[in-house]
């Protein structure tokens, strides 16, 4: 039961963040396009530019945060390569579990050291970075996004000792056999 209420909380942030970085990819695209079609007519609105450049930091971070979900984020894991290949499912999972554990001991640092960010930038910050919004809701970008795949990765973790929630790699090898 535990693991169901904890996959299912998992898959609805997905589909929101997922939902979210379509929403920011349209946002951009309509964006861009307008600046350049408004340039044709030597108009152009000028909030749409620094827009776009904080909407891409926080695609990045939403991506990430799918990546984390779905376990194809960047990394270098020969070992658990090695265990995948020979179908030493347990150590693989194991070993998924330390770099799990790592990368939460990392983001858990990185998460609260963007939040001294943004509470300097809340006392020191523009209040008017564009379009009135203040440095520091901008800054808060970066914290969220961190959390966010914080928060993957621990899931990542709990679901690795469920029987039941597999990791993608593992159910599919034992589905063709």
């Amino acid at each position: 039961m535990f693991f169901k209420i904890i996959h299912t909380l998992d898959k609805f942030v997905e589909k929101a963040v997922t939902a979210l970085l379509v929403a920011t990819v349209m946002a951009m695209l309509f964006m861009s396009v307008s600046n350049i079609v408004l340039r044709w007519f030597d108009a152009h609105i000028l909030w749409f530019e620094p827009a776009v450049r904080y909407l891409v930091f926080i695609a990045a971070f939403l991506g990430g945060t799918i990546a984390t979900g779905k376990r194809s984020h960047i990394g270098i894991d020969l070992i658990g390569k090695y265990f995948e290949s020979k179908e030493m499912w347990e150590a693989h999972r194991w070993v998924a579990r330390v770099i799990d554990i790592a990368a939460i001991v990392v983001l858990y640092f990185l998460t609260k050291a963007c939040i001294d960010f943004v509470g300097e930038e809340a006392k020191y910050g523009r209040a008017n970075v564009f379009i009135g919004i203040h440095a520091k809701y901008l800054a808060a970008i970066i914290p969220t996004g961190f959390a966010l795949i914080f928060y993957r990765f621990i899931n990542s973790l709990i679901l690795s000792f469920s029987k039941e929630y597999r990791f993608k790699v593992e159910s599919e090898t034992e589905g063709d056999s």
